[in-house]
C-alpha cells in the first residue's frame, strides 16, 4: 500500500506540473475512477437491501476522504441526469478503506430514490468534510440511544465505533429504535449480533403502527440512574423535541432532527411574504409557512446549501430585518442582524436578507 501511495504521489506531481488539477483528474480517472489530485471520492463496491425502501452501500474511499468521527455526517455529492446534487448522510466506518452508507428512500426525494433504486456497484460519489456534534464522547457509565426511522444511521456508526474500541465492554449501552413496521427495521440482524457479542449492549425495536409505543414518559420510567446516563436522540423534529423534554434530567443530552416538523404544514400559515435579497437586488414573494430555501428554489434561485436540516450552516446568511419561524421548534425570531438558516426557517413578515 505504501509503495502504491508513493507511486500515485509521484504520478500526481508529474501530472500537476504539465496540466491543471481539473484536467489531471479527468485523465487520472480514465485509468482509475478513484484516482484524483484533490477530490475525496468513494466508489460503491457492494449494495444490499437492509429494510423496506432502504439499502446499505459499501463505499471504497480514496486517500482524500476524511473519515470524521462516529456519529458525524458527510455531505454526499452525486450526478443525476447531468446535474450534481448534494445531500447529507451519516456513515459507519467499516475499516481504514471503507465506509457504509445506509439510505432510506424519502417520498419525492430525488437523491434518496436514486441511491435506493438506481445506484449500482462502480458508481462514484464525492464525500465532503464531515461535521456534526453527535460524536463518540461518552463519559458516563450508561449510554441511551434513541432513534426513529432514518435516525438509526448515526446510531449504527456510534455502535460500531464502540464495538471496535471495546468500549462496549465497560459502558452499558441501550438502543431504543422506533419504526413503523417490522419491514422498516434496518440492520436488525446486525443489532442482534452485537447484543449476542456484548452483554452490556441491548437493542429494542418498537413498531408504531403495530402497537402504541411512541416515545413517552413510560420509556423514561423504565430507566435507572438517568443522572448517570448520556442520551443521544435522532429522528424527525417532533421526536427530537419530545426527547429533549423527557430526558432533560439526563447527565448529557444530544439531539438531532433530520426533517421539518408540523410547523411547516400548519394550515393557518397562508398568504405570501415579500423577501428582498440585497446581493441579488431582487424582491420576490414567497409562501408563508414554507422554508425560505425551498421557496427560493421554486423561484429559480439557488442559494448555497448542504444538509437541509439546519446542521451544516452552508445556507446560513444574515437576516437584516423581519420575523422568521424556526420550522424545527416553532420559535419566532424578530431580531434584526441575526444569522438565519434558510433551510429550517420560514418567513413570518416581510424580510430583508443578504443573498
Amino acid at each position: 500500500m505504501q509503495a502504491i501511495e508513493k507511486r500515485n504521489s509521484l504520478f500526481n506531481s508529474l501530472a500537476q506540473s504539465v496540466m491543471n488539477s481539473h484536467d489531471a483528474n479527468f485523465w487520472l480517472q480514465k485509468i482509475n475512477p478513484l484516482w484524483s489530485i484533490n477530490q475525496p471520492l468513494a466508489k460503491i463496491v457492494e449494495k444490499q437491501i437492509v429494510a423496506k425502501d432502504t439499502v446499505s452501500l459499501m463505499l471504497q474511499c480514496n486517500r482524500h476522504v476524511i473519515r470524521g468521527v462516529a456519529g458525524q455526517h458527510h455531505p454526499v455529492t452525486l450526478e443525476i441526469a447531468g446535474r450534481h446534487y448534494e445531500r447529507t448522510y451519516s456513515m459507519m466506518q467499516v475499516d481504514a478503506d471503507h465506509l457504509c452508507l445506509t439510505v432510506k428512500k424519502v417520498d419525492q426525494g430525488l437523491v434518496s430514490s436514486w441511491l435506493v433504486e438506481q445506484s449500482q456497484a462502480g458508481d462514484i460519489l464525492r464525500l465532503g468534510h464531515p461535521y456534526g456534534e453527535m460524536q463518540q464522547s461518552v463519559v458516563t457509565p450508561h449510554l441511551l440511544l434513541l432513534a426513529a426511522g432514518s435516525g438509526i444511521t448515526p446510531m449504527l456508526s456510534l455502535i460500531e465505533a464502540l464495538c471496535q474500541s471495546k468500549q462496549l465492554n465497560t459502558t452499558t449501552v441501550q438502543l431504543m429504535y422506533w419504526v413503523k413496521t417490522h419491514a422498516d427495521a434496518a440492520h436488525a440482524e446486525y443489532l442482534k449480533e452485537v447484543s449476542e457479542n456484548f452483554s452490556k449492549f441491548s437493542a429494542q425495536i418498537l413498531y408504531t403502527q403495530e402497537q402504541d409505543s411512541r416515545l413517552n414518559q413510560s420509556h423514561v420510567d423504565q430507566l435507572v440512574s438517568l443522572n448517570e446516563t448520556t442520551v443521544y436522540a435522532c429522528g424527525p423534529s417532533g421526536f427530537a423535541a419530545t426527547a429533549e423534554s423527557l430526558f432533560q434530567n439526563a447527565a448529557a443530552l444530544h439531539t438531532e432532527a433530520f426533517s421539518l416538523s408540523q410547523f411547516e404544514q400548519e394550515q393557518s400559515e397562508t398568504g405570501f411574504i415579500n423577501v428582498t435579497l440585497t446581493q441579488s437586488n431582487k424582491t420576490i414573494a414567497i409562501p408563508k409557512g414554507q422554508s425560505i430555501l425551498t421557496s427560493l428554489e421554486h423561484q429559480g434561485i439557488k442559494p448555497d446549501h448542504g444538509c437541509r436540516m439546519g446542521i451544516c450552516n452552508k445556507c446560513a446568511c444574515n437576516k437584516v430585518q423581519g420575523a422568521t419561524k424556526n420550522l424545527l421548534n416553532g420559535a419566532v425570531n424578530n431580531e434584526p442582524t441575526q444569522l438565519l438558516k434558510i433551510c429550517v426557517n420560514s418567513a413570518q413578515s416581510d424580510l430583508v436578507i443578504d443573498l
